[in-house]
């Protein structure tokens, strides 16, 4: 079922989107400045309408490279994801400073934990945060941090148009969905089992079992096209999948 989320969203007074780190890096400095640009206008927006926005920031690029030079003497698994834990802070703290630089309400700090962030949400419009404790993914950051900030949808915003049954990139006969529910994700990517350090799937199989115990929507969708994540922070019908936990 391939194309547009047809079932209008409804806005809430607080959004939380995971960010995947490879949206932060398109390949030509042009395309990343126009990224930035577009992300600091919907902020703004968001701002505008006293709407509070958290986001929880992976830690694409920087994370595979540090986790690769670690892991040439390092085995530990807690130890590994402790350095890509430190590359999502690190990519957490550009967009940040990026969000600042325009005058947006954004909070001071980079918080440690999702308690921390929910806290700062009530002082800040806009709070920017990385990865917590070594197993959880930023996925799983943001389901938790949207439960506990109120927030009845989690964007997922990676590098993906939408969930599919199979990888499309390996698997021609691959279905896509525009809406499912939870337990049909599960089906596809798993529940509860931590991934590898380093390893990605569409939506981290953590985040799943949050989801669908904390009765969380997911709205999963490219993030590289600012106009998609725009949509579905509106609450309008967009491109990708939006998987239903209620």
């Amino acid at each position: 079922m391939k194309g547009r989320s047809t079932e209008q969203m409804t806005m809430p007074t607080t959004s939380v989107v995971a960010l995947g780190g490879s949206t932060l890096r398109a390949e030509e400095d042009e395309d990343r400045a126009r990224w930035f640009g577009r992300l600091r206008q919907m902020v703004l927006s968001l701002e505008g309408e006293g709407r509070r926005l958290g986001l929880v920031v992976g830690g694409g690029a920087p994370a595979r490279e540090g986790i690769g030079l670690a892991s040439t003497v390092l085995s530990n698994r807690a130890a590994l994801d402790t350095v890509g834990i430190a590359a999502t802070r690190l990519n957490a703290t550009v967009l940040q400073q990026v969000l600042l630089d325009v005058g947006i309400d954004v909070a001071p700090s980079i918080p440690t934990s999702t308690d921390e962030a929910a806290a700062l949400l009530d002082e800040h419009h806009v709070v920017v945060m990385g990865g917590t404790v070594p197993g959880h993914t930023t996925d799983a950051v943001a389901v938790e941090l949207a439960r506990k900030a109120g927030a009845p949808t989690c964007i997922i915003a990676t590098n993906v148009d939408r969930v599919y049954s199979a990888d499309p990139r390996t698997d021609p006969e691959a279905t896509a969905f525009s809406e499912m529910d939870i337990d049909a994700l599960a089906d596809i990517t798993g529940i509860d089992t931590p991934l590898a350090p380093g390893a990605s799937t569409v939506v981290d199989p953590v985040a799943v079992g949050h989801a669908k115990r904390g009765l969380v929507d997911l709205a999963v969708l490219d993030g590289r096209d600012p106009d998609r994540l725009e949509a579905a922070l509106e609450g309008r019908p967009f491109e990708g999948t939006l998987v239903k936990s209620r």
